[in-house]
């Protein structure tokens, strides 16, 4: 089946709007990350039977593609609608923290879970519209970050929030714990060395895990799944899955690009690298002065896909995990 068919099935299915509409509740049911936690599982089991001689994801009617980044544990449906269902909750008092998306909604609210149902189908719409047209990035998390965008407009919240300090990059009064300080994304993962070192060497184990596999989006599922450490309060558990996948991406347009193996795990080091910066512009842009959760990984994946597109426009890389180029216009 052909990627346009595929995308227009994805649109004109009944039994996909109808699995993204409970997927979406079911994702505000048991919390947004918890919901992503399943992801990561789901991922690493589906990419498991592709080394085993199953189809992977590169079959959008793969185990991955079906059930870890479709309508059941796809981010831009079950996270994104339990990202929404918490910012509707605190709006409705039911909660203090709208960007609390280790909380879930149980069966308390029958007004939440139909949020994340609607936000689902929002999330579902605007996914395969975006693939269908072929916009070149990760359009999963591309639609994480614009659903977040519209349930702040949605809920009455600020697109950006209030600006403390000196702007939009100062964290100081967090630091300093004043009490109209903004909430940052990550307390033990902010400051830009230190994510800039994360970056690089997640991204050259993400180019690994491509090498040794064959498979782009393992890492992701691993990197996922680690949270499961983190919605059980471990502590510093960092989160890393804008940094292993983007370093995936990377090392497969470096290899098709014919380039020795070593530097394809640089470049693996490099496209992390990327990755955790990016996510720390959206945490210091559109997270931390809010008031609801703007996903930081979403933004970055969605940018690094689009800079994997711009290399391989470009010829530096030999190919890209996403959708082709031309709808760059190059």
């Amino acid at each position: 089946m052909s990627a346009t068919v595929l995308q227009m099935a994805m649109l004109t299915d009944p039994t996909m709007w109808i699995t993204a509409f409970a997927g979406g509740a079911f994702g505000a049911a048991i919390g947004a990350l918890p919901s992503f936690i399943f992801t990561g599982f789901v991922v690493i089991a589906g990419e498991a039977l592709g080394l085993a001689g199953e189809e992977i994801v590169d079959s959008g009617s793969s185990f991955t593609g079906m059930i870890g980044f479709g309508p059941v544990f796809g981010p831009h449906i079950a996270f994104a609608g339990g990202a929404a269902a918490a910012a509707y909750a605190a709006k409705q008092g039911y909660i203090d923290d709208g960007k609390n998306i280790l909380w879930a909604a149980g069966t308390n609210h029958i007004d939440v879970l139909m949020v994340g149902a609607v936000f689902g189908l929002i999330g579902h719409a605007g996914t395969s519209t975006l693939n269908l047209i072929g916009f070149p990035t990760d359009n999963i998390a591309l639609m994480v970050f614009i659903s977040a965008l519209i349930h702040r407009v949605a809920f009455g919240y600020s697109v950006i929030g209030e600006v403390t300090g000196s702007g939009l990059f100062d964290v100081g009064p967090w630091e300093r714990d004043e009490d109209d300080a903004p909430g940052i994304w990550l307390g033990w993962q902010y400051k830009w060395g230190n994510v800039a070192f994360l970056g690089l060497i997640g991204g050259i184990l993400g180019g690994f895990l491509w090498q040794a596999t064959g498979s782009t989006t393992l890492s992701f599922g691993i990197s996922a799944a680690t949270l499961v450490f983190l919605q059980a309060g471990v502590d510093n558990i960092p989160v890393t899955h804008h940094i292993t996948l983007p370093g995936s991406v990377g090392a497969l347009g470096a290899g098709a690009a014919g380039y020795d193996p070593a530097l394809v795990l640089i470049v693996g080091g490099l496209f992390g690298l990327f990755g955790a910066v990016m996510g720390e512009v959206c945490n210091r842009v559109f997270y931390m002065h809010g008031k609801t959760h703007v996903d930081p990984p979403a933004f970055a994946i969605a940018l690094s896909g689009l800079l994997s597109a711009a290399l391989t426009a470009a010829g530096v890389l030999g190919g890209t995990f996403w959708a082709p180029i031309s709808a760059l216009g190059l």
